[in-house]
């Protein structure tokens, strides 16, 4: 009776886990076909998977930091609306490219691992709905369609973009590399914020190739400019540290490496030490520009009440739980940068 028992539990462990695999493998993994998704013609529900259009998490993690670079410089320059409108859509434009290049590239490169890994096994290249040849040709297009944009956008903003595109490439030998593969993704994402500025015609940085002037120019980078870029990749390591999570015991057996396997059970106490530096960041970019109440209690305050939130109680050994906590986390902080900077813009009445 008991050894009945103990197989009736062990079987009922193993359904869980299947269910829990197949749940976040529907989210994330690659493998999401509800909703809007399933009204498509099936042919190109496998693509919509490899871009990760649905949820649009994916999208948006790559959106929001252009975002905060648009919104960023339009306060600094006090720009009128109208630019910041055309600047924000042909971020938009530019970012949905850029997400789907980025991740038919990643699922390209992680095709192999991805089939040993229970959750990404599903993936439109490992469950062959995908050919890598076909996956490599879609990737091509949207990297043209995504540098198509740049020629939106004002003289001297393409050669800000080689940093990213160099590092974006790499990302995914990141994770063989180095247990710091979240803080290379950061460094990527949140480049965005250079490139938002930019659309806005102001140079975040300047020195060498970059800002037009000699190959002798003295480096210098726009001081709140600089601090909320190193805010947005903190931001990104947070919320990845989690989202890596998932997959810690198959990225050991893989011989992955992430900031979750070199740290595993002692990642929340780096993770607090991080918020707490992004915090101070969020400060320092609001204090150099001068900013107001707003900012500090939406951006700020947001920012950290959320993400504070996602640390104190995602439980770290439970896929779903991370899962959970990186879905809404993600989304309430990105959505607490967006709304204090919008607030301040609003605040210093722009013109039409």
């Amino acid at each position: 009776m008991t050894s009945k028992t103990s197989n009736e539990k062990t079987q009922t462990a193993e359904e869980a886990a299947a269910f829990q695999n197949n749940a976040l493998a529907q989210q994330y993994g690659g493998g999401h076909a509800g909703g809007w998704v399933g009204r498509l013609p099936s042919s190109w529900v496998p693509y919509i998977q490899l871009a990760r259009l649905s949820p649009p998490a994916a999208f948006f993690l790559i959106y929001f930091p252009h975002f905060f670079g648009v919104v960023l410089a339009a306060i600094i320059q006090r720009s009128p609306v109208s630019q910041v409108l055309r600047a924000g859509l042909v971020m938009f434009g530019g970012s949905f490219f850029f997400s789907n290049a980025a991740h038919g590239w990643n699922d390209l490169i992680d095709a192999p691992i991805d089939k040993a890994i229970a959750r990404t096994s599903k993936r439109p290249i490992p469950r062959g709905a995908i050919s890598p040849r076909a996956a490599f040709v879609f990737t091509a297009t949207q990297a043209v369609g995504a540098a198509a944009f740049l020629l939106l956008m004002p003289d001297g903003s393409a050669i800000y973009a080689v940093p990213n595109i160099l590092g974006t490439s790499y990302y995914p030998w990141a994770k063989r590399h180095t247990n710091f593969a979240q803080l290379v993704l950061g460094c990527c994402l949140a480049w965005g914020i250079v490139m938002g500025s930019c659309a806005m015609g102001l140079k975040p940085f300047t020195g060498g190739p970059f800002g037009g002037g000699s190959s002798k120019q003295v480096f210098w980078a726009e001081p709140s400019t600089a601090s909320l870029y190193v805010a947005c990749i903190l931001w990104t390591v947070i919320y990845d540290s989690i989202y890596a999570h998932q997959d810690v015991k198959d990225d050991i057996k893989v011989g992955l490496k992430s900031i979750a396997v070199l740290f595993r059970e002692h990642t929340k106490p780096l993770l607090w030490l991080l918020l707490g530096c992004m915090g101070a960041l969020l400060y320092t970019c609001g204090t150099l520009l001068d900013m107001s109440i707003p900012f500090y209690v939406i951006a700020g305050g947001g920012s950290i009440l959320s993400l504070g939130a996602m640390i104190a109680n995602v439980e770290l050994k439970d896929s779903a739980s991370c899962w959970w906590w990186f879905r809404y986390g993600f989304w309430l902080a990105g959505g607490a940068i967006a709304g204090g900077l919008v607030s301040e813009y609003v605040l210093i009445g722009p013109a039409f």
